[in-house]
This record gives structure tokens, sequence and C-alpha cells, in this order.
């Protein structure tokens, strides 16, 4: 018995080495300040814009800007951004500070995901809006690979950061972007592809 619990307990021990720590850092993303306007509407063909933001450790956040919606996509996009485009079906716009979750493995940290507060307006016209956290995958620069695997609702929850961790820590590193079902805690806001 001694024997089969001895290398049990090293291939546990080694599991443990392999896992890094994993914890918060965050950053801000005021447009002004942490962004560069890369394309937008020319006189009277709308009102959109894309922006590359500074984000964590030269990993960027991507900002697309279209009729007072907005799409971001953390990490290292595509060629194609209008293939990740999603927002809110109302009026919405990010908060100024992104959450980013870390791994680190000895001197190596790298961002697996963010969670950053979104602000929607109210679609029945009150003047009143509806917060949400965003969970989303990070994308890798070798793998261009990320979407938002949450939504967790704020407004009246106390527990929302809490619950946005967990859902970043347990689903972010194995989540198949355009396959997975995305998990949504609270009664969110209609969330998903909108074309404007």
């Amino acid at each position: 018995m001694r024997a089969l619990l001895i290398p049990l307990a090293f291939a546990g021990f080694c599991n443990a080495a392999r896992a890094g720590d994993i914890s918060s850092v965050y950053t801000d993303l005021v447009w002004e300040k942490d962004c560069v306007t890369y394309a937008q509407a020319e006189e009277g063909d709308g009102d959109w814009a894309d922006l590359a933001c500074s984000g964590y450790g030269g990993y960027p956040v991507m900002v697309s800007y279209d009729d007072a919606r907005e799409s971001l996509f953390y990490g290292f996009p595509p060629g194609d951004m209008t293939t990740v485009w999603e927002s809110f079906s109302g009026l919405n716009s990010a908060g100024p500070k992104v959450e980013w979750r870390i791994e680190t493995n000895g001197k190596t940290t790298i961002p697996f995901a963010a969670i950053h507060r979104r602000s929607i307006s109210d679609t029945e016209g009150e003047n009143k809006s509806t917060e949400v956290l965003i969970v989303a995958k990070v994308a890798q620069p070798d793998t261009h690979e990320g979407c938002t695997i949450g939504l967790v609702l704020a407004t009246g929850n106390p527990a929302a950061n809490d619950q946005a961790r967990k859902l970043a820590d347990e689903k972010a590193p194995t989540f198949a972007c355009g396959k997975d079902k995305r998990v949504v805690i609270g009664d969110a806001p209609a969330f998903g592809r909108v074309d404007n």
C-alpha cells in the first residue's frame, strides 16, 4: 500500500508544480489616453471607429465602436475583426478598468482571461442601465483565438466579481471559441452578433 501511495503523492505534487499561480492585474482603458484610432467613419459614413488600446504586458485591447455599441477583443486579434464583433443589443459602453486573470509560472506571466464591466442602456427608454461583467478568453499570439466565454449580471449581485473570476479560471483556458456555449449568470441583457 505504501509503495502505491508514494508514486501517487509524487504525481500530485508534479501536477501542482505545473499549474501556475493565478492572480489579477488591473489596467486602465480610457480611449483618449490608452487608445489609437486606426480606422473611422468618413463624413456622412455613419458613426463608427476601430481602436487599438494598451492592455497588459503587450497584449492589446481592440475596440470597435458602431452606433453607440461597443465590441471589445482582448489579446492578439485575427486578421478580420468583423468575424469577432459581438455586443449587447442595447446601447452600451465599457468601464475604465480591465481585470486580467494572469497565470504565473516562474518568470513567465500569461493573461488567459479578461473581466470587464459594461453598462447597458435600458431598451425600454428609461434612464437606467444594467451592469454586466464580460468574461473573455484572451487571444494568444500563436492562436488569435479569443471570445466572450460568459456574462455575469453585476447589478444587484454582490457576488458578481467572485463569480466572474471563478468562471474565468475554470473555463477560459480550455474554452473553444465558436464551439463551446458561453455561460450566463443572472438575467443579463441580450448579447451576441450585432449587425449594424
